[in-house]
Order: structure tokens, then sequence, then C-alpha cells
């Protein structure tokens, strides 16, 4: 049985992160990690280790059942995850809000509004404003994704609250 068929989608994504971006004893993560900070998204595609998090996060989503995931998702997904510093049980959003947020209600509310490009944008300055500190494989399994139903999970993480259930659309 493969390493990827025994994750999930977060496990695998930290288990990159961890090693790729922020291995301290490797001047190769260092580099990558770098690049990917100021990478544009095609040449973030352009990284042998993103095509390799890329058969790994496949290999997942075939066994659930789950198309691939696009191009311009994995390109976003790596370069946010170069922005991260510290692997945190708490997630973004959560660090984000709550009683003191450090993100502003305005700016989250364009977060959530965020589409394309934006989206990059907004989520590399809450990533800096949360110190660089948050769960990793929530984070990356937010981005793959991002959808409405996402959305709506971020919204009651930054208010601190739960989430109540919801519905499975017929893909789930």
């Amino acid at each position: 049985m493969s390493e990827a068929k025994e994750k999930t989608p977060g496990q695998i994504i930290l288990g990159w992160w961890s090693q790729e971006l922020t291995n301290p004893n490797s001047a190769t993560a260092r580099g990558l990690a770098a690049r990917l900070r100021r990478a544009t998204p095609s040449s973030a595609l352009a990284e042998r280790a993103v095509h390799e998090l890329a058969a790994r996060l496949d290999e997942v989503q075939i066994r659930l059942g789950f198309p691939r995931h696009s191009a311009e998702r994995l390109s976003l997904l790596v370069r946010l995850l170069a922005e991260v510093r510290e692997h945190t049980p708490e997630a973004l959003a959560k660090r984000l809000g709550g009683p003191e947020p450090v993100l502003s209600s305005l700016r989250f509310q364009r977060l959530m509004r965020a589409e394309g490009h934006e989206i990059c944008d907004a989520l590399r300055r809450a990533i800096g404003m949360a110190d660089g500190r948050c769960n990793v494989a929530s984070l990356g399994q937010d981005i793959l994704r991002w959808d409405d139903k996402t959305r709506m999970a971020w919204c009651f993480n930054y208010f601190g609250e739960t989430a109540p259930q919801t519905e499975k659309t017929e893909s789930e």
C-alpha cells in the first residue's frame, strides 16, 4: 500500500511543507520556499517538488473519487504554503479573528469575496497578519477546495463559533 493511500490530502500537504519548504537543515528547502514566495502562477509549476506534491495529491483524489486539482489551484497552494513559517493547531481563520481580531472584519469580508488572483494576495496578507503561523493541513485542504462551503466554515472560525452541519452535495 502506498504512502498516499493511507493519508488525507491535508496530511500529505503538511508532510510536503515540512520536508520541502521548512526543513531547517536543508538549503534546498530554503531556496524552494524563497522561489515560491516570488513565483508567478506559472513559474511555481516549474519546480519538480511541486509536481511531486501534485502526484501524491492526485493519487488521493483518485482514491476518493474526485477529479484532479487544477494547475491554477496547485500553484496557489504552493505559493501560499511558502508564506507559512510555523504549523499550529489553529486554523488560519481562527488566528485572524476571535475576540481581538488581527484582521479587521472589513478586510475579512473582502477576503471572503476575493476571486481569481485577488485570493492569493489577500491570503498572503492574512498569513502575514497571523505571523506566518496556522494549521498547514487545514489551510492546504481549504485552498484546494476554496468554494462557498469553505468560505462559510472560515466565517464561523473567524468569529470563534462552531459551524452548524451543512447538507451534503451529490459529489460528497
